[in-house]
């Protein structure tokens, strides 16, 4: 599976995957292009459908759901995409006859709401669901397809949780070498973690600790993006900046934005000096930003993206990522961050 961009990629893909499967079709689908993405649980008794929750994925559609972190509630999406889905959701469960669980996959673009795809199961963000509103999802599923009505169980309102759910995606990628971290609509990840808190970014940032990215408060942050995702890094470049981080870019982005008025240290080219890589593992920078194609494995990218799993280097290979790890490093240099227990947040539910 792959993202292509132009003819020349696409004409590359065919010829691989003729080779692996000469005898199956090729299967070409169109992504939502800089769209939102959410995720929507819904449990139904055919009668009765009751929204579990609805996550926001932090990365745009095109990446596997699996792979992107994902807020509940909806940190970014208006109530009335968020009624019109559920809404939906509702009349798909009626539709489909569904008894216990349904997974709902929605995209927004430019202000319309896409159905991506329906699943009438259970899905691996139930987990994640039921801990973040403190409901036993799959147990009363369980129930339900045995007979029991949503009323009978007491499960007839959807749970908005007063405070912020972050998943997180856990990677592999330090135990396999030469795979490149980038994400993509196939699913790498392995596990996932789990950030609360009433302040989005303290959530972000709890989430990335579990996953196993110690995010800095200072220090030089590396920024390498595609030409395409230079308007979009721009004001997170520029939050970096007045949080106090240095800003080391390579020459295209660097130009770029000291266009703008954002002071950077150049970067020499990592096909000349490897740089770059050096600057990595001599601690010099402690955050990278880096977008790039899949098909980058032998370039620049590839060897910045392999150098920071090597040394531990929080990173981002997105522009959405960037931003949820900016917002993260925001509320650590506010204050530090608070531990409770999930009982706790819980019995806020049942008082909201």
């Amino acid at each position: 599976m792959k993202i292509v961009y132009d003819e020349k990629d696409l004409e590359e893909f065919f010829e691989l995957a003729v080779q692996a499967s000469p005898d199956k079709p090729v299967l070409i689908d169109k992504f939502l292009e800089e769209a939102f993405e959410l995720d929507v649980d819904v449990i139904s008794d055919g009668e009765r459908t009751v929204i579990g929750g609805m996550m926001e994925h932090i990365e745009e559609a095109g990446i596997h759901s699996g792979d992107s972190a994902c807020v509940l509630p909806p940190y970014s999406i208006s109530q009335a995409h968020i009624d019109e889905m559920a809404h939906a959701a509702r009349a798909i469960a009626k539709e489909l006859n569904v008894r216990g669980l349904m997974n709902i996959q929605f995209g927004i673009m430019n202000g319309r709401v896409y159905i991506i795809e329906v699943n009438p199961r259970a899905s691996r963000t139930i987990p994640f669901v039921s801990k973040a509103i403190g409901v036993p999802l799959a147990k009363l599923a369980t129930k339900v397809m045995l007979g029991k009505t949503l009323d009978e169980l007491g499960f007839t309102r959807e749970v908005i949780p007063p405070y912020y759910c972050v998943k997180e995606a856990v990677m592999p990628f330090d135990r396999f070498e030469n795979v490149d971290p980038v994400l993509g609509p196939e699913m790498k990840s392995t596990g996932e973690v789990m950030g609360i808190d009433k302040d989005l970014g303290a959530a972000v940032a709890k989430s990335q600790l579990a996953a196993g990215q110690k995010l800095p408060t200072e220090g030089t942050v590396f920024i390498s993006v595609q030409d395409k995702d230079k308007d979009k890094a721009l004001p997170i470049v520029k939050k970096f900046h007045d949080m106090g981080f240095t800003i080391m870019a390579t020459r295209g982005t660097a130009q770029f934005l000291e266009e703008n008025d954002i002071p950077t240290k150049l970067s020499k080219s990592i096909c000349r000096t490897a740089h770059v890589v050096d600057a990595v593992t001599n601690n010099e920078i402690q955050l990278i930003l880096n977008t790039g194609a899949s098909s980058q494995t032998q370039r620049d990218g590839y060897e910045i993206r392999r150098a920071a799993i090597k040394y531990k280097i929080p990173y981002a290979t997105t522009t959405d990522g960037a931003r949820a790890v900016c917002s993260a490093i925001e509320a650590l240099k506010k204050e530090p961050l608070s531990v409770r227990t999930i009982q706790d947040y819980h019995r806020e539910n049942n008082h909201a």
